[in-house]
Formats: C-alpha cells, sequence, structure tokens
C-alpha cells in the first residue's frame, strides 16, 4: 500500500528513481516543497547565482554523464533567465529538464504575480513543455518527460509545477523509467557501406551531433583506423574522435583549416555519424558534392537541416553504426589512405602554434597550457573569438572532454567548468572565455567556490567583444561602435570570492601562472591580458583594414 506523498515529494523520489545524481536551482518560493523534499534527497543540489548559469550547468552536467540534467528555477523572471539555455540545448541535441515553478492553479488568466505563459514561452526550443496540474500524475509524466528528452533527437523538456499542486498529498507508486527505444543496422546495410567505401577515391568520414557515447567514440575510432580512413569532426565536436589518432583529420566550422573544408568539398563518399551536415559544417549547405554519395546516421527521422539527398539513410545511434561498421573488413587495396597521412599532417601543422611578436603571444599560451593537460582533461569554452585558440591548439583525448555551444552562445564555459568541476572533482577542468564571455556569468566563479570545485578559468582579456570588432574591420573599417569593454582585475575578482588570480602580461608568464593556479587547490582565473591588436591566429585588426 503506498504512503501519501506531497508533489514535492513525489517530484524528488522521480528525479532519484530516474538516475538524477545532481540537480541545479536558483531557488524560489513557486517550488518549496521540492526544495523541501531535496532536503532528505541524496541527490546533491547545487545552489546557483543566476538561471541560466544553473541551467547551462545543467546543460553541461548533461553532456558529460550521458544522461539527462536537471535544473530548478522559479516562474515568470526566473524562467525567462533559463531560455538561454534552453535554447542552446535544443540546438546541440541535449537532454535537459527544466522544472518551473508556477503559480496556483486557481490563479490562473488574471495577470497574477509572476504569471506567463510557459507553452508560448518555450515552446520554440523544447521538444515538449507540459503542465502537471493533478499530483496523482506526477510519476507518469515525469517519466514521460525523461523518455522524450532522451529519445529520437534530443533535447530539452520543460516541466511546469503550480506551487499549490506540489503541496497536495496522494498516494501512489513511482513510475517506471521507460527504456529507449533500440536501433541497429544490420550486416546487409553496414556491408553496402563497406562496399560504398572501398569503391571510392576520396571518402571522409564526418562525426558530430548527439547521443554519442565513450562506447561508440572507441569503435568509430577502431573502424576508421582499420580503414585508414580520414574523419574530421563537425564544429565543436572534437573530442568524438582522439586527437592523436592517426586519422584525425581536423574540425570543420568557424575557425577550421581551409585544408580540412577542402577535404569535404573534394570527397565522393561522405559519412555523416550524428550530424546532418548543417550549414556551420558545410558553408551554408555548399561543400558537399552534388554527385557525392552521402551516408546519413540518424537517431530521428527529422533532421531538418539534413538537406543533402543521401545514398542511405540509416535511423540509427552513432553506436548502432559505429558497432556495425567495426565488424566489417577493409579491402587490401585502400587508394584514400596516401590522402589520410596527408590530412593528417597537415593538421599537425594547423596545431603546432608558429610565434608571433606579440607581448603575450596566445598560440604559445595554449601551447603550455597543453603541456599540463592530462588526457582526460575537460575543457569548456563559450562563444567568440578566444574560442579560436582553443580550437585550434588543444588536444581532445578522451570523450567527452569538450565542453562548448555550438550555437555561439556566449556566457556558457564558466559555468560548464564549473559543472564539469562538480562531476569529476579528479579530471583537471579548464575553462578559456573571453573578457565579454566571462562576465556573462562570471558570478557563477561563487558556485565553484561554495561547492569546493576547483577549475582553473584562463580569462583572455583585451577589452572588446572581438568577433563583432571583427565584423567591424571587415565592413566598416575604422568605425568601432559598440564592441568596447572596460574590465575589472580578473585575477582581484578571484581573490575577492576566496579563489585563486594570476594576472599575465608576457609570454614568460604563462607557465609559471599555470603552474601555481593547478596546484592552488581552488577555483582560478589567469588572467592574459593582450593589446587587442590580433583577432585571431593568423589576424590583426590592421590585416583586416588593408
Amino acid at each position: 500500500m503506498n504512503t501519501a506523498r506531497s508533489g514535492g515529494e513525489l517530484v524528488v523520489a522521480q528525479l532519484e528513481k530516474h538516475g538524477v545524481t545532481t540537480a541545479f536551482c536558483v531557488p524560489g518560493e513557486s517550488y518549496l516543497e521540492v526544495l523541501d523534499a531535496l532536503h532528505d534527497s541524496p541527490i546533491r543540489l547545487v545552489v546557483c547565482r543566476h538561471e541560466g548559469g544553473a541551467a547551462y550547468m545543467a546543460d553541461a552536467d548533461a553532456r558529460l554523464t550521458g544522461g539527462v540534467g536537471v535544473c530548478l528555477v522559479t516562474r515568470g523572471p526566473g524562467a525567462s533567465n533559463a531560455l538561454v539555455a534552453l535554447h542552446t540545448a535544443w540546438q546541440d541535441r541535449v537532454p535537459l529538464l527544466l522544472f518551473v515553478g508556477l503559480i496556483p492553479r486557481g490563479e490562473r488568466d488574471r495577470e497574477a504575480f509572476q504569471e506567463f505563459d510557459l507553452a508560448r514561452t518555450f515552446g520554440a526550443s523544447a521538444k515538449s513543455v507540459l503542465t502537471i496540474d493533478r499530483a496523482g500524475r506526477i510519476p507518469e509524466l515525469l517519466a514521460q518527460a525523461f523518455l522524450i528528452a532522451r529519445s529520437g533527437r534530443p533535447g530539452p523538456v520543460v516541466v511546469g509545477l503550480p506551487e499549490d499542486m506540489l503541496r497536495d498529498a496522494v498516494e501512489v507508486g513511482d513510475g517506471e523509467p521507460f527504456p529507449l527505444p533500440r536501433t541497429a543496422i544490420g550486416a546487409d546495410q553496414a556491408n553496402s557501406v563497406a562496399d560504398l567505401i572501398a569503391d571510392a577515391r576520396r571518402p571522409l568520414v564526418v562525426l558530430g551531433g548527439s547521443p554519442w557515447e565513450p562506447g561508440a567514440a572507441a569503435l568509430i575510432r577502431q573502424w576508421a583506423e582499420n580503414w585508414e580512413l580520414p574523419v574530421v569532426t563537425d564544429f565543436r565536436h572534437q573530442d568524438l574522435l582522439d586527437n592523436e589518432s592517426a586519422s584525425y583529420a581536423g574540425f570543420l566550422g568557424f575557425g577550421r583549416d581551409e585544408e580540412t573544408a577542402r577535404a569535404l568539398a573534394d570527397a565522393d563518399v561522405v559519412i555523416a555519424v550524428g550530424t546532418p551536415l548543417g550549414d556551420v559544417a558545410s558553408d551554408g549547405w555548399s561543400l558537399v558534392r552534388p554527385d557525392a554519395a552521402v551516408v546519413s546516421v540518424l537517431p530521428d527521422p527529422e533532421g531538418h537541416a539534413a538537406i543533402h539527398r543521401p545514398r542511405y539513410r540509416f535511423l540509427a545511434t552513432p553506436a548502432a553504426f559505429a558497432g556495425a561498421m567495426v565488424a566489417t573488413s577493409p579491402p587490401d587495396e585502400r587508394p584514400w589512405a596516401a590522402r589520410t597521412r596527408e590530412l593528417r599532417e597537415r593538421f599537425e601543422w594547423y596545431r603546432t602554434p608558429q610565434p608571433v611578436d606579440d607581448r603575450l603571444d596566445l598560440g604559445i599560451a595554449m601551447a603550455e597550457l597543453q603541456k599540463r593537460l592530462p588526457a582526460d582533461a575537460v575543457v569548456t569554452f563559450g562563444a567568440g573569438n578566444h574560442a579560436l585558440w582553443a580550437q585550434r591548439y588543444l588536444s581532445y583525448r578522451t570523450y567527452p572532454a569538450q565542453l562548448a555551444p555550438r550555437n555561439g552562445s556566449m556566457g556558457y564555459g564558466v559555468p560548464a567548468a564549473v559543472a564539469a568541476a562538480i562531476r569529476h572533482p579528479r579530471r583537471r577542468v579548464v575553462s578559456v572565455a573571453g573578457d565579454g564571455c566571462f562576465l556573462m556569468n562570471g558570478q557563477e566563479f561563487a558556485t565553484a567556490v561554495a561547492e569546493g570545485a576547483a577549475p582553473v578559468i584562463i580569462v583572455v582579456s583585451n577589452g572588446m567583444y572581438g568577433t563583432i570588432r571583427q565584423h567591424q574591420a571587415l565592413r566598416h573599417p575604422g568605425r568601432e561602435s559598440g564592441t568596447r569593454l572596460v574590465n575589472p582585475d580578473f585575477a582581484a575578482y578571484a581573490r575577492a570570492f576566496g579563489g585563486h588570480g594570476e594576472l599575465v602580461e608576457e609570454t614568460g608568464q604563462v607557465g609559471p601562472a599555470l603552474d601555481r593556479a593547478f596546484a592552488a587547490g581552488l577555483p582560478a582565473i589567469v588572467e592574459l591580458r593582450i593589446d587587442g591588436a590580433r583577432i585571431a591566429p593568423e589576424t590583426t585588426l590592421d590585416d583586416l583594414r588593408k
């Protein structure tokens, strides 16, 4: 016989039932019953300083664990603050549950304090938006929410919790998690792909999207190396293949090497695993040849961005595809193998910094950082030109190792690093942030201090919104407008919160500053203060003005 439990107790019981071990929140009076139930729960509740930061942390936690990230916020302004992370989770295909405390049911449609329309607010950025009006349906509806978030194309689900519903006491059992639908690729289908590659001259494998898992990444590596196939990754998916693999040939999207883009444009067979080859990877869908044989592997039937007509399209996860392909045997003759070696050599050159005549050389700074990163390090960053150095010069060895938004969302890197350091306290966690990106969610440095987490944040400080300044210099030279920043002393900022701070202004200071930051055992900020002239690894503002 079931014992009567409040709606709040039922919500927490279902989170436990579905394997949630960590949740992120900004507290609100609209869901006090959930907070009360969490008091006695084994779930670790991380209290954040802003709803956007909290939801980014839940997003990052989901990427790290392969599970569903959980964030709790209050209605109206609180929920609205979390919308930026919902858009990120939607475009980046990350399973996330956003719980929103709502006004009492009897006060709806009267413009009550903090009332807002959940479905209209989040409908375009979530797989599903639901409001639970009856406490007895909490187990059923949350089981559905977890399934929706993880199945097919993963993504965010928003769950509304009316304040008074959470106080209702009902007798109902816990819901059982739904098993994910299985996908499979048969031996005949795998052999069809193998035959297609065997007849090719310039095949290329492109990895991206989701859902991925460490086992799938390992099998893809085994298959690619056995066949001597070149592999490139979609934008900010660089950790899907160990960057030290002989098959790894670079990444597509912003900051790429042009030779990597040419490899896609020249390919006669393109095997796209998990990625629809969208506009960022393929230059507005222009790089893939019309006569190229495309093999598309996607977990959902929609694939709105997949406009290239495929020779084969498999409704499958990367794990299912990798498991089938690793069982195939490569032909004796592999005419593409020489091209694989050429692309690999080019990538080795591209990721090696060439010294420049700057007082603080960011390429060499990244090389110093790389020396101090173990194979299982986690690197996070947000959006902006600062990320170009982290993408190009750092090596990603273990999946998952790179946490970065693919929708160009600034402010992601710091909360993602905090979440990673909480989830994996023994892994070295580093965030590379621009000064503009850092201060969008820099307050979550306080969350790291509160949680005893110790990420090291590298702040590239140049006093500008660098990406927009770059576009201005190209389109409106000599007419800078709206991009200038005034910054604090970031090292002092870190110390003010009880963390470790370092200011670096010359290349020779980078290594010792990093050593001190990593040895401190505290959350740390290392400010790399540059003059702003160099806008990208090989580009200065003067270059753009010419």
